[in-house]
């Protein structure tokens, strides 16, 4: 049976903890809970066969059937004023609903799973649109090394629509950890590496990507068993990091798919 209750001063704990959690991109750390805001994540969540902590729904929303249905998948629904949950927005346009999830940051990285490596990536929607394709292409694991943007902070969710519920996401993770996986270590680079198209990729692997304007650092580009680096006939120097992500798993996926193996 859900139990509801209602909120209506900011100055409630439980609202001062998600006004956290929405500021604080590492709020969720200490605070052992991740605020998910809009319908679209709260669905996503559920799909992945993930519970909520709690729904936290604004009163017209409350008032919306599709809505009540989506607060009543948690055990404790917590209805708000409309002008509240606009201090709980980082969108233009606040949503009715949003949910509060257990922080799921004790994940170990699982040696032999193929995994993605963020090398200290700092741009939020460059973390989230990685994370996207990761789980389109079929990579379940993401590890970032110490120094990358928090994953599970409010942009990198917005930016991952969903896509965290389907990966298991390791943080603050060294380089000694990757080695740990077993797996070759394949980086890109602009010097000494081997064209993308014409390489047949390790399976399974650890593909990492650096850091937006620094690239992969130097303990890391050491570790690295193969270095690739993409065409560009265009003459860029350069590709921005989650389309480079997006052209490096998906040539792992269609490799796997023709059964191409090294």
């Amino acid at each position: 049976m859900t139990i509801v209750r209602q909120v209506t001063s900011r100055h409630n704990d439980l609202f001062k903890d998600l006004r956290r959690l929405l500021t604080e991109p590492t709020a969720y750390r200490k605070l052992g809970r991740v605020w998910l805001e809009g319908d679209h994540l709260c669905r996503a969540l559920l799909e992945r066969g993930r519970a909520p902590v709690r729904a936290i729904v604004t009163e017209s929303g409350w008032a919306t059937p599709a809505l009540e249905s989506l607060a009543r998948s948690a055990p404790e629904v917590v209805c708000i004023p409309d002008a509240l949950m606009k201090e709980l927005s980082g969108l233009e346009s606040p949503a009715s609903i949003g949910f509060l999830i257990e922080a799921d940051t004790a994940a170990l990285p699982q040696p032999g799973r193929d995994t993605i490596v963020l090398d200290r990536l700092q741009d939020p929607g460059n973390v989230g649109s990685i994370l996207r394709t990761a789980s389109a292409m079929g990579f379940a694991q993401v590890v970032a090394l110490k120094g990358s943007v928090a994953l599970w902070s409010p942009k990198v969710l917005r930016a991952g629509m969903g896509a965290h519920f389907a990966l298991t996401l390791v943080e603050g993770a060294a380089i000694a950890d990757v080695a740990a996986l077993g797996l070759p270590i394949v980086g890109t680079h602009l010097r000494d590496a081997q064209w993308l198209h014409e390489t047949t990729l390790p399976r399974p692997l650890a593909w990492v990507f650096g850091h937006e304007g620094q690239g992969m650092s130097e303990a890391v580009t050491a570790a690295c068993t193969l270095r690739v680096r993409i065409a560009q006939p265009g003459g860029e120097e350069s590709l921005n990091v989650a389309a480079a992500a997006a052209m490096c798993l998906y040539e792992a996926a269609r490799q796997r798919a023709q059964g191409v193996s090294s």
